[in-house]
């Protein structure tokens, strides 16, 4: 065994080899990423506070309801009457623990044009199937809501095929079409906040959003917000964007409707259908070949919790189905992209990880040769490494500060956009974890991308797929007594509001979207 000098010497030693020119240009790297993650989650906060301030002003000057539109006047009965038809389609599976409360808050919307709800399932044995079946009932008379089953997929993803099945079951007259989730918490003026940006700009293709995780508590949990708050400075552009999310997806897919949906002008029906994995990236590589526009409105972001019970197991299968997306494609650029993207990511994760790893040796050579005494001439060490030490904390810091500010600001846009629901707050986020997830998901991000890259298989919620050429190929469902994906989805919230997670039945907004829907009714009935 070798002595302690020995492995004192081994200590210094690598310090210093990590005071070379690469190594310091490694270090660098790291702050550089730093930076670069502050300056893009600061140009986000100002998108979002930009927001926060616009509603401000607008309840200063007299707007009570601005948290539903800039203009009071918009929501005059004369202006109501003309807005489009909307139909949104919700595909769902299994029930998670906040399930409840977001289908409540997506089946109460506060929109005032002619409206409807498409709840599709790929069989009644779906856990979901019960529980959705008698909330639509509860609001039978004030919500017009359909449950669809729509069988098993063949030859794509089971959520796309639930989407398109809803798709093909909307009504004849209506101008848009709402993707949702059932992890998505709307805000009682979304869908209208939505429509407004699709009426005032034809050119838009699609409208997406993006989530706010509520960490649960659990190391998993926080892997998971902080996996999506580098992406989302992509969606608080306030406007145009590259990407797409697809928990909230909302297009003017009239191609889809009666004949034209067998027509598939763009491709959209045969990109999803024929092969699709991801309806995110499937639609996002086809706006991006036709040139259409895709568009995120400061207002789309939406609360998530994250479920109580998220082990770090159930973290890196989500992590997993993120990475497993960057294998499929639709055309051979956009196989080139995804390559491309899958690199950048894997360089910069590592690149984000190793200058703390140099850190750590670099402290741990210094508390070394304090506590032991040496002198310069006994040990070849150099306190340069300490100089980058102090550099990289004090980008940490910065990063660390800039994701809490961005936080803040949207959770404080959360709380404005749904002035009823119970205040979310930064007080139960643990900063401490959200650093060691930094490390721990940017670690786990190449690993996790090279497995899916060589197996070119997934387990989805009981369901793997294989592709090929970037394409499913070949869908195998695991008998229910193997299947062993929790009742609970892999981000399903917690009951973050009382023991039934969802708001008094006599509440204003309850009330206010009641009328609303009974001022539509007529409309429907002619």
């Amino acid at each position: 065994m070798p002595s302690l000098d020995s492995l004192d010497f081994f200590l210094f030693r690598l310090s210093t080899d990590f005071t070379t020119p690469l190594a310091i240009f490694a270090q660098a790297q790291g702050c550089l990423i730093c930076l670069l993650l502050a300056f893009g989650w600061a140009c986000a906060a100002f998108v979002r506070n930009r927001e926060i301030n616009r509603i401000k002003k607008s309840m200063r000057n007299g707007n009570n309801f601005a948290f539903l539109c800039h203009d009071i006047n918009e929501l005059e009965h004369s202006n109501q009457a003309d807005l489009p038809r909307v139909s949104i389609i919700m595909p769902l599976k299994g029930f998670g623990e906040h399930n409840l409360h977001n289908w409540k808050t997506q089946l109460t919307s506060l929109y005032g044009g002619p409206q409807e709800f498409l709840l599709v399932l790929e069989s009644t044995e779906d856990p979901a199937y019960h529980h959705v079946s008698k909330l639509v009932s509860e609001l039978e008379n004030t919500v017009d809501a359909k449950i669809i089953v729509a069988g098993l997929s063949t030859t794509c993803s089971q959520k796309i095929h639930n989407q398109l099945v809803g798709v093909e079951k909307m009504h004849k007259d209506s101008k848009y079409v709402l993707f949702l989730d059932d992890d998505v918490r709307l805000h009682p003026g979304s869908i209208g906040a939505l429509v407004r940006e699709m009426e005032k700009n034809p050119e838009i293709f699609i409208q997406t959003g993006y989530p706010l995780d509520l960490p649960s508590g659990s190391l998993g949990s926080y892997c998971i917000y902080e996996y999506h708050m580098p992406c989302s400075m992509g969606f608080a552009t306030g406007g145009q964007t590259f990407f797409l999310w697809g928990g909230c997806m909302m297009a003017i897919f009239l191609q889809m409707h009666a004949e034209d949906f067998r027509k598939d002008n763009c491709g959209v029906v045969s990109g999803l259908r024929d092969g699709g994995y991801s309806d995110d990236m499937t639609l996002a590589a086809i706006a991006g070949a036709h040139k259409k526009l895709i568009s995120s409105p400061p207002v789309a972001v939406f609360p998530h919790p994250l479920a109580s019970d998220l082990n770090f197991g159930r973290y890196w299968n989500y992590l997993r189905k993120q990475t497993f997306v960057l294998e499929s494609y639709v055309t051979k650029v956009n196989q080139v992209m995804n390559r491309a993207l899958f690199a950048v990511h894997c360089y910069l994760s590592w690149g984000f990880v190793a200058p703390y790893v140099m850190a750590a040796v670099h402290v741990a050579a210094a508390l070394r040769f304090r506590a032991r005494e040496y002198s310069l001439e006994e040990m070849n060490y150099s306190s340069v490494g300490l100089t980058m030490v102090w550099l990289l904390a004090t980008c940490t810091l910065v990063a660390l500060f800039s994701m809490w500010n961005l936080t803040r600001i949207e959770v404080l846009l959360c709380n404005i956009l749904s002035p009823e629901a119970p205040r979310l707050s930064l007080a139960s986020y643990n900063w401490c974890k959200v650093f060691i997830a930094m490390l721990v998901d940017n670690f786990l991000y190449p690993i996790s991308a090279i497995r899916s890259h060589f197996s070119q298989s997934i387990n989805w919620s009981g369901i793997i797929y294989y592709l090929k050429d970037g394409k499913i190929n070949k869908i195998e469902r695991l008998p229910k007594r193997q299947d062993v994906c929790p009742v609970f989805t892999d981000l399903g919230g917690k009951h973050l509001y009382g023991r039934k997670g969802l708001p008094a039945k006599g509440s204003f907004l309850s009330s206010l979207s009641k009328t609303l829907f009974q001022r539509r009714q007529p409309k429907r009935s002619e």
